[in-house]
């Protein structure tokens, strides 16, 4: 077998920060364009690869190609068992699952559609995955997804949704030797603040996966001068929200809670809102891959790309080698371990099938 913590390597030293994939996109056209099984479709900078045999089921492998800009990080460096380098664990070890896959299970039990975009660290609008499936759906078509985040090499059901919500309240200006003459707008953004700070979370459990629900105040603006009363004061609430709720749902929460300190002159803007994704963990695909492997399974505390499949009718789910948390720090790495785990997993899931 190739060695994978080399071949996550060699891909981390292929520079491909968002915007700039071209060279791994041409490298990874050139591996699988030499596989006989695949036939390969490439839409810029995604490249979508499948096989085209007769069996009922196809599943979907999808990883990201792009990484966060460089942080001290773009040379790779192995140690022992363990890989350092920019996008190791966020998601060139995914990839590399990917591509060792792609090139070595030639005769699936299953229909295999691997797919690999771009652009998925930067802004939605430039999400290869979104721009396959509003130009390409066809080459999307699947029964069920697995999305290479990293998860170490565990199953992270679902997602949570995410939205933000930008809150500008109105004041009044006056000279603060005479505050009584105005309206402090940063005074009334304070009560706001204390209601999301004490906003109750909420720990649903679906198909036994425990989501967490919460709200956080993360960018605030306000004031004019040292001593003028302010008369605008602004914050920017972002949301997660588990999948028993939907979009409308959880900006309905959200809403409700701040409007008792929200006046007419006021302005509440929706500026954000991705839905989540339910576990969908009791698809057959998804069943045989934990069961068979004894994955240990939790909810995904965060928003990924599957939540896109799901909007699409797709069941999916997170399963990748690498420590999340180290995603997009100085210090990212990934072991060797998690790596083989995925790719044994995945193996025999699609010589085996369901």
């Amino acid at each position: 077998m190739t060695d994978l913590l080399q071949l996550t390597s060699d891909l981390v030293a292929m520079p491909s920060v968002s915007h700039d994939e071209e060279l791994i996109v041409d490298w990874l056209v050139e591996q699988l364009g030499a596989v006989p099984s695949l036939t390969l479709d490439r839409v810029g900078h995604n490249l979508v690869a499948r096989t085209t045999g007769s069996a009922s089921t196809r599943v979907l492998l999808a990883g990201h190609t792009d990484t966060v800009p460089v942080n001290g990080n773009a040379t790779p460096r192995i140690e022992g068992d363990t890989l350092w380098g920019l996008g190791c664990t966020d998601m060139k070890s995914g990839v590399a699952v990917m591509l060792e896959l792609a090139r070595t299970v030639t005769d699936p039990a299953v229909e295999v559609t691997y797919v690999f975009y771009a652009a998925e660290e930067v802004a939605a609008v430039h999400n290869g995955l979104a721009h396959l499936f509003r130009e390409r759906p066809d080459l999307l078509e699947a029964d069920v997804a697995l999305l290479g985040e990293p998860t170490d090499a565990t199953i992270e059901a679902g997602c949570q949704g995410t939205l933000r919500i930008e809150v500008a309240l109105r004041g009044a200006r006056s000279h603060t030797a005479r505050p009584w003459m105005g309206r402090n707008a940063i005074h009334r953004l304070g009560r706001l603040l204390a209601a999301v700070e004490a906003f109750p979370e909420r720990r649903p459990v679906i198909d036994g996966c425990e989501f967490r629900e919460a709200l956080q105040a993360v960018a605030v603006s306000g004031g004019v001068a040292g001593n003028v009363v302010p008369d605008l004061a602004t914050v920017t609430l972002n949301h997660r929200f588990a999948p028993d709720h939907t979009s409308e749902q959880a900006e309905a929460v959200v809403r409700d809670l701040i409007a008792p300190f929200v006046d007419d002159e006021d302005r509440v803007e929706l500026t954000d809102l991705s839905g989540a994704a339910p576990p969908a963990l009791d698809h057959p695909v998804l069943q045989a891959l934990i069961k068979r492997n004894d994955l240990p399974v939790r909810a995904k505390l965060g928003w990924t790309d599957v939540a896109r499949f799901a909007a699409h009718g797709i069941p999916a789910t997170n399963f990748g080698p690498g420590d999340a948390t180290l995603a997009h720090t100085a210090d990212e790495r990934v072991d060797r371990a998690p790596i083989e785990r995925c790719y044994e997993a995945l193996v025999d899931l699609l010589t085996t099938g369901v």
